[in-house]
C-alpha cells in the first residue's frame, strides 16, 4: 500500500507538470495549520523565482487543475500562493478499509530485499547484576531491532557480554583464596571439570566487588589476577572451565532479569567468542602495511584529510602486547563477516564512546574487514538522569540495580491500580490479576518514559509522571487501549459480531481526525526505521490515543442506533486497536486486557 502522502504529492506534481512547472515543486508536506488544512503545499512560492511571476498565480492554476480530483475534499490556493489541501471523506474512508482488511500490516509493506541486520545491545558484564546504566541500551535495542523485524528484514541481536580482561582474572583468584581446594587450581588434573559451578549468582556477585577493591589496595593480588587472565587467555584448562561455570550462572540470571524487561537476544556471543580471531587480524595487519608500532603500541591511522578535529589512531595491541577493546570490537566484526554476512552493524552505547566507534569503524573499512556496501552505525543514547538532573542514583547515591528500580515500579503501579479500581467500585480484579497488570502497566511506563526521547538526547527519569495515566506516557497509552477492548466487549455481549464490513466516510470533524491519523502509520513507520528512531512511534501512538480519546467523548458509539453507522465505528475501534498494539509491539511491551 502506497504512503498516502506519496500518493498526494503524485498528484500535485502531476497538475504542475500538466501546467508546464517543474516536477519538483509538486512536493506535498502535513500542514503546519490543522485548523486550515490537512496537507499544504508551498511549491508555487519557490517556483515564482523561477518563472518569474506572482506565487499565487502558479498556485491558482494548480488549485484549479485539482479541483474535481476525487481524492481532495477542497483545494484551496491562499496568497501570497500557499496550497491548502483536505481529502476527500470517501477517499479517507477507502484507505482506512484498505489498512483494516491488511491484518497485521495496516498497508506497511514488508521490504521487498529484506537485509541482515546485527544490533548489537545490552553490553552487560558477567559477574556482574545489571544496573540502571544497562536500561537505555537494552531498552532501545529491542525497539530498534523489532522495528527492523516488522519492516520484513532479518535482524538479529547480540548481547555482545564482557567476559573477557582483567574481571576474570581477579574472580578467579578470589575464588582461589575462598576455595583453595578447588580441581581447577590444579594443574596437573587431567580429568573432567565438574558439571556444577562451585558458587551461586549471589556468591558469584559478591566476589567481584570484593576482589576488584582488594586489586585497588593490594598490588601482589592485583599482579596475581593480572597472571591469571593472562593463563586463562593462553588457554589454562582449569581457568577455562571455571570462565564456562562464571558465563554459564552469569547468563542464566541475566536472561532472568532481561525476560522481565521483555528484552531478548538471538545471540549470546562476548568478547571471549571474538579472542580465534584476533592473532590472524592483527598479522592481516602488519601485512597488508595497515599497521605498524607508535611508542611501543601496534596502531593504525585512521585520520582523513576532511576531519576539523583530531582522530587519534586506532590501537590495536598496547605495549605489552594485550588486546583492548577495539581490538575486541573489530575482531568481533570479523567473526559476524564470516558467520552471517551482515547488511548492517548497529551498536547501542551511551554517546560518550562516539571516538571509539569512529575509530573502530574506520579501521575495519581502511583494513578491509567491511567493503563500503556494509553500514556501521552507531546510536549514541544520552544520560537517563534524575530530578536533580545528575545520571539516576539510589536514595544513598549508589548505582541502583535493574531489578530494584523495576520492583519499586512495580510496587507505585500495584498502589495505582488499587486505588482505581476502589474509585471505581470494581473489585472483582482479583490480586494475582492486579499483580499481572501492574507488571505490564510499569514495564510499559519504564520503556515508553525511555523511548519518547530522542535517544542521543539526555532525560529525567521520574517514577511520578511515567506512571501517570494521564499525558505523554505508557499507562496512558496502556489505558486507550483498554478502553477500546471494553467498548468491543461490550458491543459482542450485546449478541453482536465484530463486523467485517467496509468503513463508512467520517460523520465527524473528530472521526475524519481519527481516520487521517491511522492513515499515517505505514509512512510513520519506514521513517522510523530509515532513522532508527522508536520516538517516533511513541509521537504517533501518542497523537492516535489522542485523536480516539477526541472521538470517543464526541461520539456515542454502543448507543448509535442506525446499524450501519455503528458497524463502521466498530471497526474503526478494531483497527485504532491493532494498530496501537503494533506499535507498542515494536516499542517492546503489550497492554492488558483489564486496569
Amino acid at each position: 500500500m502506497k504512503i498516502l502522502i506519496d500518493s498526494i504529492t503524485e498528484e500535485v506534481t502531476k497538475a504542475f507538470v500538466d501546467n508546464g512547472y517543474d516536477a519538483k515543486y509538486g512536493k506535498v508536506t502535513l500542514s503546519n495549520r490543522p485548523d486550515l488544512c490537512e496537507y499544504q503545499c508551498n511549491g508555487a512560492m519557490a517556483a515564482a523565482k523561477e518563472y518569474k511571476c506572482a506565487p499565487f498565480m502558479i498556485s491558482d492554476k494548480i488549485a484549479e487543475a485539482l479541483t474535481g480530483n476525487a481524492m481532495f475534499e477542497s483545494v484551496e490556493s491562499v496568497k501570497p500562493g500557499f496550497i491548502n489541501l483536505k481529502l476527500s471523506k470517501e477517499y479517507l474512508a477507502g484507505i482506512v478499509t484498505e489498512m483494516k482488511q491488511d491484518e497485521g500490516r495496516f498497508g506497511c509493506e514488508a521490504a521487498k530485499d529484506p537485509k541482515t541486520i546485527i544490533v548489537d545491545y545490552g553490553g552487560a558484564n558477567v559477574a556482574k547484576p545489571l544496573h540502571v546504566g544497562h536500561l537505555r541500551s537494552a531498552i532501545i535495542g529491542e525497539s530498534v531491532k523489532r522495528i527492523g523485524k516488522f519492516m520484513g528484514h532479518n535482524v538479529i541481536g547480540d548481547v555482545h557480554l564482557g567476559d573477557w580482561g582483567l574481571q576474570m582474572g581477579l574472580i578467579i583468584v578470589e575464588l582461589k583464596e575462598r576455595k583453595p581446594d578447588l580441581v581447577y587450581y590444579d594443574e596437573s588434573y587431567t580429568g573432567d571439570y565438574p558439571t556444577e559451578a562451585p558458587f551461586t549468582i549471589s556468591e558469584l556477585e559478591d566476589i567481584y566487588p570484593t576482589a576488584s577493591k582488594k586489586s585497588k589496595e593490594d598490588e601482589a593480588f592485583r599482579e596475581a589476577a593480572m597472571e591469571a587472565t593472562s593463563q586463562l587467555q593462553a588457554g589454562r584448562r582449569g581457568y577455562r572451565a571455571l570462565l564456562e561455570h562464571i558465563l554459564n550462572v552469569s547468563v542464566t540470571d541475566l536472561k532472568k532479569n532481561y525476560d522481565n524487561l521483555n528484552v531478548s537476544f538471538e545471540l549470546w556471543k562476548g568478547e571471549s567468542d571474538a579472542q580465534p580471531y584476533i592473532p590472524d587480524m592483527v598479522q592481516m595487519m602488519k601485512d597488508k602495511g595497515y599497521a605498524y608500532m607508535s611508542d611501543g603500541a601496534l596502531v593504525v591511522d585512521v585520520a582523513e584529510e576532511t576531519d576539523t578535529k583530531e582522530i587519534p589512531p586506532c590501537i590495536i595491541l598496547k605495549s605489552d602486547g594485550a588486546s583492548l577493546y577495539s581490538t575486541t570490537d573489530l575482531a568481533t566484526i570479523v567473526m559476524r563477516m564470516q558467520d552471517y554476512h551482515p547488511d548492517s552493524i548497529i551498536y547501542l552505547a551511551d554517546q560518550r564512546q562516539s571516538m571509539h566507534f569512529i575509530q573502530v569503524f574506520r579501521c575495519a573499512r581502511k583494513t578491509g574487514i567491511v567493503d563500503d556496501s556494509v553500514e556501521l552505525k552507531h546510536i549514541g543514547f544520552g544520560t537517563m538522569n534524575g530530578k536533580d538532573g545528575k545520571p539516576f542514583k539510589t536514595r544513598d547515591g549508589g548505582v541502583m540495580r535493574l531489578e530494584y528500580l523495576l520492583d519499586e515500579i512495580n510496587e507505585e503501579m500495584l498502589k495505582k491500580i488499587t486505588e482505581n479500581q476502589k474509585e471505581k467500585e470494581n473489585l472483582d480484579i482479583s490480586d494475582e490479576e492486579a499483580k499481572k497488570t501492574a507488571k505490564m502497566v510499569a514495564l510499559a511506563a519504564v520503556k515508553y518514559g525511555d523511548l519518547s526521547n530522542q535517544a542521543s538526547k539526555d532525560y529525567v527519569f521520574d517514577i511520578e509522571r511515567f506512571t501517570s495515566f494521564e499525558g505523554n506516557t505508557g499507562p496512558y497509552i496502556l489505558y486507550t487501549i483498554v478502553r477500546i477492548k471494553s467498548i468491543l466487549s461490550k458491543y459482542q455481549a450485546a449478541g453482536k459480531t465484530l463486523p467485517d464490513t467496509a468503513l463508512l466516510s467520517a460523520h465527524s470533524a473528530s472521526e475524519k481526525n481519527l481516520m487521517l491519523v491511522l492513515s499515517r502509520f505505514n509512512g510513520m513507520m519506514e521513517n522510523a526505521f530509515e532513522e532508527l528512531a522508536p520516538h517516533k512511534i511513541c509521537a504517533y501512538v501518542y497523537e492516535l490515543a489522542n485523536a480516539f480519546n477526541g472521538f470517543y467523548h464526541e461520539n456515542k458509539i454502543l448507543a448509535q442506533e442506525d446499524e450501519q453507522i455503528q458497524q463502521s465505528y466498530i471497526g474503526l475501534l478494531m483497527l485504532t486497536k491493532s494498530v496501537l498494539e503494533a506499535c507498542i509491539d515494536v516499542l517492546g511491551f503489550s497492554a492488558p486486557d483489564r486496569m
